[in-house]
Formats: structure tokens, sequence, C-alpha cells
């Protein structure tokens, strides 16, 4: 029944939703009361929930109401996004900050074909399919289950069984949903188009095949064995790598027959991006300075390391304009000691260390 009423709060919130992304699923959800609600009530309250969803295009609010838990399930893939962006970007000048209030949980910085719009882009693509095929594991989707079609292969050292994870539903409804809103003539949706492919693609790639052995003593007489979903963690580190390689591209027209707009590099002597590559057409903003109108939050009072050469360095964290170092009292366990019994006894060092902030 809490789980119930949870998700009742969930669907009440997201019908209050403004314009913007299906990424702002991710936003926090507003808790309300309700009791005495019954399964039609709540199913007739999901599709209503769906249809109110103003962000969201046609198509992807009738994917929506495929099933009574879709919602659930695109909200899981949005805050998955939102969560691992903030753990890729942690030491970035632009730390994936999101913004209340406004019409895109990012604020403005996506109306640039950035580095960043095209990371976001990918990552989110994957963290849908993700979300969707594990929720097809679990039984929490009518309309898919198991991968069964793993199983038409005939492996010679051992045999599929388990629950395979279906990822190639999962690439389907993300490829079905998330690109449903993009236009495909325009330079921003070619670039967003090739960018949540090679978010998809990302996890694809990555699927694990899992096995246990059976047998009597412990022998291995019969290995039985399924795919898995990689970490989501995994993905997105995959796809931070892709961040830093990024292609910077530019949309050509291709006559031949037909023109055909094609994503080629901005300098000819750049290497041309394959489909696992993230492209973007422009240049970041600056994300050194607050600005307020776009939702960026600027570098002053960020923390910073003194010793580091990288992006986390005060050096490159502060733009240029220095840092101060402060004295934090600072207390941890310490001299930690099993008592019989059975508890762990620890005593509290404290000690002074040096905290270095931004400018």
């Amino acid at each position: 029944m809490k789980l119930f009423l949870k998700v009742l709060c969930t669907l009440l919130f997201l019908v209050e939703a403004v314009m913007g992304a299906w990424w702002n699923l991710a936003a926090p959800v507003k808790t309300t009361q309700s009791s005495n609600t019954s399964l039609e009530t709540y199913s007739t309250l999901q599709k209503e929930a769906c249809h109110r969803l103003d962000f969201l295009v046609e198509r992807q609010k009738q994917l929506c109401m495929l099933s009574d838990k879709m919602v659930q399930v695109l909200q899981t893939g949005a805050q998955q996004a939102v969560e691992e962006c903030q753990y890729q970007f942690r030491n970035s000048r632009w730390n994936c900050s999101t913004v209340e209030n406004s019409t895109d949980i990012f604020g403005g910085v996506l109306k640039f074909k950035s580095r960043e719009s095209a990371f976001v882009h990918a990552l989110s693509a994957a963290s849908l399919a993700h979300a969707v095929a594990r929720a097809c594991s679990r039984g929490e989707l009518n309309e898919c289950s198991c991968d069964a079609r793993v199983r038409k292969r005939t492996p010679r050292h051992w045999q599929w069984g388990g629950c395979s994870e279906d990822i190639r539903y999962g690439e389907k409804f993300s490829r079905d949903f998330v690109d449903a809103k993009e236009d495909k003539e325009s330079d921003e949706g070619i670039m967003n188009l090739h960018n949540n492919e090679a978010g998809r693609r990302a996890v694809r790639g990555r699927m694990q095949r899992v096995c246990k052995c059976h047998g009597m003593s412990g022998s291995c007489s019969v290995r039985v064995c399924w795919r898995r979903l990689p970490p989501l963690r995994a993905v997105a580190d995959a796809l931070s790598t892709r961040y830093e390689g990024a292609s910077h591209v530019k949309v050509v027209e291709r006559k031949k027959g037909k023109n055909i707009r094609k994503l080629r590099p901005i300098h000819p002597d750049m290497k041309k991006p394959n489909k696992t590559d993230l492209v973007y057409l422009e240049e970041s903003p600056d994300y050194c300075e607050p600005n307020e109108e776009l939702g960026i939050l600027g570098t002053r009072s960020r923390t910073c390391n003194r010793t580091s050469a990288g992006l986390d360095g005060c050096r490159l964290l502060c733009c240029g304009r220095g840092y101060q170092t402060r004295v934090r009292d600072h207390e941890e366990k310490c001299r930690c000691r099993f008592v019989w019994c059975c508890r762990v006894h620890c005593e509290i060092c404290r000690s002074k260390r040096d905290h270095h902030v931004c400018n």
C-alpha cells in the first residue's frame, strides 16, 4: 500500500510539470496523502498524468500510457541520468547542476549544441534503455519480459538459462521514445539523434554474460549462462571518455538523387566520427561566471584541489581567479578495536585540514 501511495503521489506531482525535455521527470517528487484509491482509478490517473505532461510530444505520451508503471520507469531513467551526470561532472566547471522553477531541469545550458548537450543526450538515452530493460526482467511491464531470443543460439560448452535482460527492447523503447521529439531535418536534431544512438550502443556493447555452475560436489557438469545489464556507472564512465574526445562537426548536404544531410568533421583533417562517438556543433558557453539566464552557477566558492593538475585543480576550476585556503576542523574514527562480544569500539581523532575554495 505504501508503494501504491508513493506511485500515486508521483503521478499527482507530474501533472503539474511544465514545458521542457523528458528528463524533467527527474525533478523531486512532492508528497501528498491519498487513500481508498482503486486500481481502476489509479490506471485512469496514470493515463491522465501521461496525457498532461506538457513536455512530452504526442508519441511520447502514447508510449507513457502503455503500462501502469511506465511513468515510474521513465522517472527512474531520468533520475539515474541526472545522478550519473552529476557524478561524472563533479569536478568540472559545469557540474551538471539542476535548476528549480525552470522549463528545463538543466536551465538553458542545453540550448547550446555543445559537448555537454551531447553527453546529456547520450546518457539520457542510455539510462532509459537501461531502466526499461531492467523493468522488463523484473516483470514490471506488460509488454516485455526476459530476452528469449538469446536461447536460439546454441553454444558448445554451456547453455542458456536464467533471465537474460532484454536490452533489445530497452533500446527499441528508448529509440522510439527519446528520438520522437527530435526534428530529423534540423542541425540540432541530427546531432541529438547521433548522440542518442551512441548512448544506447554504450549500453549494448557492455552487456555481460554471467554463468553459474551446476553439478555434484561442486563440479561444473552443467554451465548455465544469461545476459546481464552493465552497471550504469560503467556506461557513464565510457560516455565520459567519449565526451573528452567528442568530435566537433558540421552538417553538410550530399545530393545523391535526394538531399541527404550528414555530420562531417568541421576540419577536413579530423577523423570522421563513428556511431559510438559523441559529436557537437558549437563550443560550450562560459561556465566560470554565474549566468542566471542559462542556469550556470559559476565556480566561485567551489572546492578545488591545490595539488591536482586536472579539472578539479585550483588553477583550472577557479578560472585563473585564484583561491583561498581555509583551515577546518576534521573528525574521524580511529584506533578501532573489536570488543568481545560483539562490537567495534573506536576513538574520535580530531585534526585540522586545509580547505581550498575558488575566489
